[in-house]
């Protein structure tokens, strides 16, 4: 179950959702894809695959690991063709297993079909019990495998009809990239939860383009940014060009605001919003609501990076790395000895003592979510010396699940949910704690409360999800 596997997470921090990316008309399509991918490991780090089209014969290659891991320049060379989708994957839904990494295919009637997803669809369970009832066999427990499914019964209806009639019947978040021998197609939800561009390859004779759920994968392979993709939007490419599709109605936005938080990488620009930018003003403007009287604004890197810059600049307090992060953690294998204490906090970051010593101290941290880690963190830099340690955080307090694509545990798992600020505070051994107030992260982004989906802070929640719905609801 989702609160199970919490567990499992050495930092208990709220964990990434998946990315895609897609190639069309470029004859080294796959290492481009690679090369997206790579941009947007942040995004998902148990799985990665490719699927490459060359109009006729498609060709395949995933596992479990990461980006670099998987993909070899030999094996790059196999995957020919001018059309790619890749995906790298962190499991909201289903286990974590080579059965389940993406891209999904599929062929039906001598036509093959190609799926990647970043989003959770919270109709799945429904679907999924209908589809068996009808004969369907699934071979994983993901939601993603309800849309090849539903696009194979409808293949014969044509390509633009079979994805009005699928994308119709689902419910909840999903930017998607599908893939036949010769089409890539673009989909967005009407709510817009999940990010995702389109761009331009650079220096083409031809019209060669790049769909990714983030502008930092068309930086990374020079592509030219174009457009996002419109919440409700179809896109269809191929060689006859490109055209759009919107079944929808026109209806408000429903943007995920914890991509500003602490999803995206901070130099993509998403919702046509710069996220370096809006998490400075996360932290100018909590600087604003949380004055503080200390000698240091230090973040716990990477997360509290940006809003820490933007504090320290709009208090002017000095900004310095009271802590300092090991780049080269990886696996291990190897468990501590019962006297190291808080070893998976310590491997990733130990303190500056000499300089910490008698310091009053100010944490920027981007969010809290269990609160175990903050709660050694904290103690380590009371054993280094500090004379006080505060923490201020970029957004609101976390008190309830997410159902559209960020596995948060659930609502009992989260310190917010039954404590007040100052008992979490007190559990995590600070000085005082501060919030950014709802209003306040809104403001920072430049947009409105009725842009975003705010439903992690306030529990409303835009499109009504299946409470019953867990990580391995589907097997």
């Amino acid at each position: 179950m989702l609160d199970d596997h919490l567990h499992n997470v050495p930092d208990g921090r709220p964990t990434h959702e998946c990315g895609v990316c897609g190639v069309f008309n470029h004859e080294d399509s796959s290492k481009l894809t690679y090369f997206g991918l790579y941009a947007l490991q942040h995004r998902g780090q148990e799985s990665a695959g490719i699927v490459t089209s060359d109009g006729e014969h498609v060709r395949c290659h995933k596992d479990m690991g990461l980006v670099p891991e998987i993909f070899s320049e030999e094996i790059l060379q196999s995957l020919k063709g001018h059309i790619s989708v890749g995906h790298v994957r962190y499991s909201t839904t289903g286990a974590s297993n080579v059965t389940n990494a993406q891209p999904l295919m599929v062929t039906h009637k001598g036509r093959t079909l190609v799926v990647a997803h970043n989003g959770n669809l919270v109709n799945s369970i429904e679907l999924r019990s209908d589809l068996e009832e009808q004969g369907s066999i699934f071979q994983t427990t993901m939601d993603s495998e309800v849309v090849l499914h539903l696009m194979a019964r409808a293949n014969h209806e044509g390509l633009d009809t079979a994805l009005c009639s699928t994308f119709s019947a689902i419910k909840g978040a999903y930017s998607l990239l599908l893939m036949t021998e010769d089409t890539l197609v673009a989909v967005r939800d009407p709510d817009g939860f999940r990010p995702l561009c389109l761009g331009k390859l650079k220096n083409r004779e031809n019209d060669g383009w790049v769909i990714a759920s983030e502008t930092c994968a068309l930086d990374l392979i020079e592509a030219d940014y174009v457009r996002d993709i419109a919440p409700g939007e179809i896109l269809i490419i191929n060689k006859d060009g490109m055209r759009s599709v919107f079944p929808w109605p026109k209806q408000d936005t429903h943007f995920c605001i914890f991509e500003q938080v602490y999803f995206a990488r901070p130099d993509s620009d998403i919702f046509g919003i710069n996220v370096y930018q809006a998490r400075k003003r996360m932290g100018s403007i909590l600087a604003q609501e949380a004055k503080i009287d200390a000698d240091i604004v230090m973040p716990f890197p990477d997360s509290g990076n940006y809003a820490a810059l933007g504090y320290a600049q709009e208090s002017g307090i000095p900004m310095e790395m009271g802590v300092i992060r090991n780049h080269y953690v990886g696996r291990t294998f190897i468990e501590p000895t019962q006297s190291m204490r808080d070893f998976n906090v310590k491997v990733k970051l130990n303190p500056v003592r000499s300089f910490l010593k008698d310091k009053r101290v100010i944490i920027v941290e981007d969010s809290i979510i269990r609160g175990t880690t903050g709660k050694s963190r904290v103690r380590a830099i009371r054993e280094a010396g500090a004379k006080e340690v505060h923490m201020v955080v970029s957004c609101p307090p976390t008190r309830h699940a997410c159902y559209y694509g960020i596995d948060f545990p659930s609502a009992s798992q989260l310190v917010a949910t039954d404590k007040v600020v100052k008992e979490i505070g007190d559990y995590l051994g600070l000085d005082s704690l501060h919030y950014l107030s709802l209003d306040g992260l809104v403001k920072a982004t430049g947009l409105t409360k009725k842009d975003f989906c705010l439903a992690c802070f306030n529990g409303e929640y835009p499109v009504e999800p299946d409470l019953n719905f867990c990580k391995n609801a589907l097997g």
